[in-house]
């Protein structure tokens, strides 16, 4: 896959860790890797976003960041409430596509969860993703109420037709309570395949080496790691 869209079931779930951590598998088996973020927002103009905790953790330096606004809202509002010119998602489409020319992988991370407005039409990541033919990587909540967030994003998914790359938990606690233990069963029977990984808590604050190995521990063989879904759902399941 040339082009994979990083999404979630809310903001704060994990997305940018996620989006770091393919990132820096890819980038370790030696593909030219780019990231791509249509749209930043809560950041002021000088101030590091997503894309520069990316290249922090990962080490990619090919990083692509279309609108910032200084609001912490969807792209949509920031931009009204900003007065600074709006997204326009599809002009995002060209872009993406010619990285894809002459890359080995393009990572597109979206803002917030899978059906936040980026513009004043309406245009959300999942729009994005249909648009490119991309699969896309959903980020979930570890703990409880992710179910019913989860199965709505996959729902709104199903819906547009867009491909399922695989779920990743993006906050792993070393002490999960009883809901969390229990919530992979449930998140693979949504999903209907084995969890895509499950990184810990705590990973944005490493360093690049150490995240390089929880990256490698944290996602399955399919992104490069070696996270085996069965064995993290029996082992969740014992303390159960």
């Amino acid at each position: 896959m040339s082009v994979l869209v990083v999404t979630g079931t809310d903001t704060g779930v994990g997305k940018t860790v996620v989006t770091a951590a393919l990132a820096a598998l890819a980038a370790a088996r030696g593909a030219k890797v780019a990231v791509v973020k249509p749209a930043q927002t809560g950041v002021g103009p000088d101030e590091p976003g997503d894309l520069s905790e990316v290249g922090r953790l990962a080490g990619v330096t090919d990083l692509h960041e279309g609108n910032r606004f200084p609001d912490p809202l969807s792209p949509a509002a920031a931009a009204r409430v900003s007065g600074l010119p709006p997204v326009h998602l599809p002009q995002a489409v060209p872009l993406i596509r010619d990285l894809a020319a002459t890359r080995d992988l393009v990572l597109v991370e979206g803002a917030g969860g899978l059906l936040v407005r980026f513009d004043e039409e309406g245009n959300t990541v999942a729009d994005l993703a249909r648009w490119l033919g991309a699969p896309v990587v959903v980020t979930v909540r570890a703990g409880l109420g992710t179910l019913n967030h989860t199965a709505l994003t996959l729902e709104a998914l199903a819906h547009r037709g867009v491909q399922l790359a695989g779920l990743v938990i993006g906050s792993w606690p070393d002490e999960p309570d009883l809901a969390m233990r229990c919530n992979p069963r449930d998140l693979e029977t949504l999903a209907a395949r084995p969890l895509a990984g499950a990184l810990p808590a705590g990973a944005g604050r490493m360093d690049a080496p150490e995240f390089l190995l929880a990256a490698r521990a944290g996602l399955s063989p399919v992104f490069g790691g070696v996270f085996d879904a069965g064995t993290f759902r029996q082992t969740q399941a014992r303390g159960a």
